[in-house]
């Protein structure tokens, strides 16, 4: 039986998956960075059995993070921790987020977001799939990131 990672593993195991080929995320277009978390969304991480316990997030629009209006990809895998009892303690959040800068294409999109679950019945590929059919999809995969972060953050 194959180990599954823990959590504290997630965030190095993001970044092997946007280095996969020895590139720095300088190097990475949009396309580069979402085929890398999908492969990352696809490893199991060993968590309790809960239904919202292991979630992807896919969210897009304009914000201001105290400077100039930003627009933001950001591509997130999302833990939930349980106390000793069993009980929700806090959810561990590990970020992809692309940065693209303010231009009028990109703002005309306004902003969206997606989940998905493991074990909530739907497939990781059909939501990818979907998600990367919309047509704001086609306007921002062809714009390489001017910075990607990746981190991690409890909620």
């Amino acid at each position: 039986m194959t180990r599954r990672p823990s959590i504290s593993e997630a965030v190095g195991l993001l970044e092997v998956e946007l280095r996969a080929g020895r590139r720095a995320f300088a190097d990475l277009g949009t396309e580069d960075a979402w085929q890398a978390f999908l492969r990352f969304g696809r490893r199991l991480f060993d968590l309790p059995d809960a239904p919202d316990a292991d979630g992807l997030l896919f969210q897009y629009g304009t914000n201001s993070f105290g400077g100039p209006p930003t627009f933001t990809v950001d591509l997130t895998r999302q833990f939930e921790v349980f106390d000793n009892g069993g009980d929700h303690d806090y959810y561990v959040q590990v970020h992809c987020e692309l940065r693209y800068g303010s231009e009028p294409a990109l703002d005309a999109l306004g902003s969206f977001d997606s989940w998905f679950f493991h074990g909530a019945g739907d497939g990781l590929e059909g939501w990818a799939q979907g998600l990367t059919e919309r047509s704001a999809w086609t306007t921002v995969k062809a714009l390489k990131p001017t910075e990607i972060r990746v981190f991690q953050e409890q909620v």
